[in-house]
């Protein structure tokens, strides 16, 4: 059964409004994530500098935090261009197009699982501890993440059940919503569109009806990302300057080598084609 033409149109002009709104964040992503890996280069340059001098920690400080603080910057833009665009349309903030099916499998609400930041802490901590064991033996440090203070730790372990915490009330949240889909006013009007032949006159009804669930969609989206920047800095305020700069220099890589990889495998699916025109699909 075909469409109605005013419901065609209707549809349409959605869609367009959607494409358009992919369009434009997906242009700032790709300009937001060539300035990340230009940021990645210079903390690179900065931790290898560090490393060949002997500052005092006074002058690593004096010389690392403006760096620091314009790195955490870029992830605050980031957050602040997120938030506007998803007052336009969240569901695209939700089932991203600027992202690979890599990236999308392990998305917690449109973004990183902030419990991952501290993960990510642990490990980089720990493979830096394994490179430098003899040094520690000996009872020498670089003072990067694989020398982490008991009392580092102790700080950490509090964030990260803090964290694991928050993680837990806006999952639940989102749960709580997403079961809003199947509310009396939904399944009213989902019958109602199924009788009725010429729906332009319900378009407006529609739209009303899922306007709360976009707002709502968008209240968790916000305080997701909330967690997400305050746990970055959150790592970052009871790290040294030069912890700080390891750290950012792990989830730069992480992020940008994901999204690399995810983007390959992406474009090599595509581009596979077997003999009975079905695309390949890799478990």
């Amino acid at each position: 059964m075909s469409l109605p033409p005013d419901s065609t149109a209707y549809m349409s002009s959605s869609l367009h409004h959607v494409q358009a709104e992919q369009e434009s964040f997906h242009k700032f992503f790709e300009a937001w994530i060539v300035e990340q890996n230009n940021n990645l280069n210079r903390l690179l340059s900065a931790s290898k500098t560090q490393a060949e001098t002997n500052a005092s920690k006074e002058e690593t400080e004096m010389v690392l935090r403006p760096l620091i603080n314009q790195v955490v910057q870029h992830y605050e833009e980031y957050y602040q261009a997120k938030s506007n665009w998803s007052k336009q349309d969240v569901l695209t903030m939700l089932s991203p197009t600027w992202t690979s099916s890599l990236e999308d499998a392990f998305l917690w609400i449109g973004g990183w699982r902030p419990s991952m930041a501290v993960h990510l802490l642990y490990s980089k901590s720990g493979l830096q501890m394994e490179a430098k064991l003899e040094e520690i033996i000996r009872g020498l440090g670089a003072g990067d993440l694989g020398d982490l203070t008991s009392n580092q730790l102790v700080s950490v372990n509090e964030l990260h059940k803090k964290i694991i915490t928050e993680e837990k009330r806006i999952s639940e949240k989102m749960a709580k919503h997403q079961e809003t889909v199947a509310d009396t006013s939904m399944v009213e009007l989902s019958h109602i569109m199924t009788e009725l032949q010429n729906a332009e006159a319900e378009n407006g009804r529609v739209e009303s009806t899922l306007a709360p669930k976009k707002e709502g969609l968008e209240k968790v989206v916000q305080i997701a990302d909330d967690l997400r920047l305050r746990t970055l800095k959150g790592v970052i305020d009871m790290l040294s300057a030069i912890q700080a700069v390891h750290f950012l220099i792990a989830a730069a890589e992480l992020h940008l080598r994901i999204h690399e990889w995810g983007k390959k495998r992406d474009a090599a699916n595509a581009n596979h084609t077997p003999s009975n025109g079905f695309q390949h699909q890799h478990n």
